[in-house]
């Protein structure tokens, strides 16, 4: 609450911060600027927190941690033109990623709208055309009475599933104006997740029931709609082995007998699910990370579960279920029959599994799969992880055991660089008590240093493990490897320990030996801290299906 003594009369700014309240909002993230000073305004007087970044990207980003911590909203507030489209590239991950959020952006005042070009700073001809094909629903409001209803229905879209980012801008003037509106006290939103329709669920239980080796491949669905009790009932029922996508760790035991894990870019694993006579793919849309790039090739039926109706069989011909991952893991888990447990089936998953660690351990990667042992070692089992576009995050995607659903986030949905420590910043905003580790390369820590003022100046628990090989690793392997040689990714960077003292965060550099005892003394002590490992590191060799076509890795 604002200590804040001046006299205020209620204006437009007061009713969208008022009707974020009654949505059960807690906590907001965003960046000020002139045409949204009544919104701040109003934000300082009422209760609603508010974590002030330093960039609206970074912003955006902490608002998709938040979100993915909590699966609640936490609203992103930024001002006109510039500031409206530094959110994209976050709002963009948050929409491919389903991640659940609401940017409320102002507006020029209403009497330049429509195109007038009557020269207000910050005008665009139309700003909310700049956002349509990335967010789920965009709104201009044009009265301050519309604000409550405006924003339940924006709320209301961004958390049905696909889950996703919704858009809402409110002109200057409309946030200026005094108000008669009462104050908002009676507002919901109510999410309608799809169930499956009957007759799906029957043709889906025939096929599940008269299978011999059925296989499941959980997506990042599962993970969202917290539906990884009944995914292990099913599969236990089903005696069918599980693979986990990169956006569902932690949906399904790591040490399960049914377990495959998460080695998707692993020829093994990738002949083992297309072998399956029926193959269950559950909240994916089976894009290019899913699928080991496209080499995934099934010989049976595929039944794809899919809460968004543009990815259903937009790469596989299946039985396409157009329904949210938990109701039909429910309905197939009380349609199915039951299968005999078959030992043939564990040994052949730990055959798999055993094939993929003989290929891993002759390529000589002891260092990386260390490193990852000791960040496991020094984390509790709750603790929130935000991995950054580097290669120990690649590594993370099929290597990390998440043994707590939903504490593994990572950007993969769209490779945005810059996002692990302002995602993180948001993870340890919604989590008082947990532990919250960010992970960046060099190259994507560079994104966010000015972002170390927001984590001291909101004292958030967090630690930063910045990997520093003097470039951006990933792109100069990959250009060493498509081309012999790489040519823009050498970066000069700054002593980050120095850099984070300055910000007043007490920051270290570790080394491989160290790094378990350096990271559990950092997580123990509160408020931010930062690690530096200079190390370089390389990626194992991916293995695609033989016959398909070697597709590049994402940037």
């Amino acid at each position: 609450m604002s200590d804040a003594t001046h006299d205020r009369s209620r204006t437009g700014g007061d009713v969208v911060i008022e009707s974020l309240r009654a949505l059960g909002a807690e906590c907001c993230f965003g960046v000020p600027g002139q045409h949204a000073l009544a919104l701040f305004d109003a934000l300082g007087a009422s209760t609603l927190r508010y974590v002030g970044c330093r960039t609206e990207l970074t912003a955006a980003f902490a608002a998709d941690g938040y979100a993915r911590a909590t699966g609640a909203i936490a609203p992103l507030l930024v001002s006109t033109g510039p500031g409206a489209l530094m959110t994209l590239a976050g709002l963009q991950e948050a929409a491919v990623a389903s991640v659940p959020m609401v940017g409320i952006s102002s507006q020029i005042p209403r009497a330049g709208l429509g195109g007038r070009r009557r020269g207000f700073l910050h005008e665009l001809p139309n700003q909310v055309a700049s956002f349509r094909d990335v967010v789920k629903s965009t709104e201009l409001v044009q009265h301050a009475s519309q604000i409550p209803s405006v924003l339940a229905r924006a709320w209301e879209v961004a958390l049905t599933p696909p889950c996703g980012p919704t858009w809402v801008e409110v002109p200057q003037d409309v946030l200026l104006e005094p108000t008669g509106v009462p104050l908002v006290t009676d507002l919901s939103a109510e999410p309608r997740p799809r169930a499956p329709r009957a007759e799906l669920i029957a043709e889906a239980a025939r096929l599940l029931g008269d299978a011999r080796n059925p296989v499941i491949l959980a997506g990042g669905g599962v993970a969202r709609a917290q539906a990884e009790r009944a995914l292990l009932a099913l599969a236990e029922k089903l005696n069918a082995p599980v693979a986990t996508t990169f956006g569902a760790k932690g949906s399904f035991p790591w040490g399960h007998p049914l377990s495959l894990q998460s080695w998707l870019e692993d020829a093994h694993t990738t002949r083992f699910l297309e072998d399956a006579d029926v193959l269950l793919c559950v909240g994916t849309g089976l894009g290019e990370l899913s699928t080991n790039y496209g080499s995934l090739s099934p010989k049976g039926r595929v039944i794809q579960v899919e809460a968004d109706l543009g990815k259903l069989e937009a790469n596989y011909t299946a039985l396409g279920i157009h329904a949210d991952a938990k109701l039909t893991l429910d309905a197939l888990l009380a349609a199915v029959p039951a299968r005999e447990a078959e030992p043939l089936t564990e040994a052949a998953v730990a055959a798999v599994l055993r094939n993929v660690e003989d290929r891993l351990g002759s390529q000589g990667l002891d260092l990386e799969q260390g490193i990852l042992d000791s960040l496991r070692s020094a984390l509790p089992d709750d603790a929130l992880t935000y991995w950054d576009m580097t290669i120990l995050a690649y590594w993370a995607w099929s290597a990390w055991d998440a043994r707590t659903p939903r504490t593994m986030h990572s950007p993969q949905a769209s490779g945005c660089l810059g996002y692990g420590f302002p995602a993180a910043l948001g993870g340890a905003a919604a989590q008082k008590g947990v532990p919250v580790l960010a992970i960046s390369g060099d190259g994507g820590a560079m994104y966010s240093l000015g972002d170390l003022a927001t984590a001291r100046q909101h004292d958030l628990d967090l630690t930063w493990l910045i990997v520093d090989d003097g470039g951006y690793g990933i792109l100069r392997e990959y250009m060493d490897g498509a081309f012999g040689r790489s040519y823009g990714t050498e970066l000069h960077r700054p002593d980050f320990v120095r850099v984070a003292e300055s910000f007043g965060v007490p920051g270290r550099h570790t080394s491989v030996d160290s790094l378990g005892d350096d990271l559990a003394a950092a997580l123990a002590t509160p408020g931010p801290s930062v690690l530096v490992l200079p190390v370089s590191l390389r990626m194992f060799a991916p293995t695609h299906h033989p016959a398909a076509e070697v597709a590049a890795r994402p940037a």
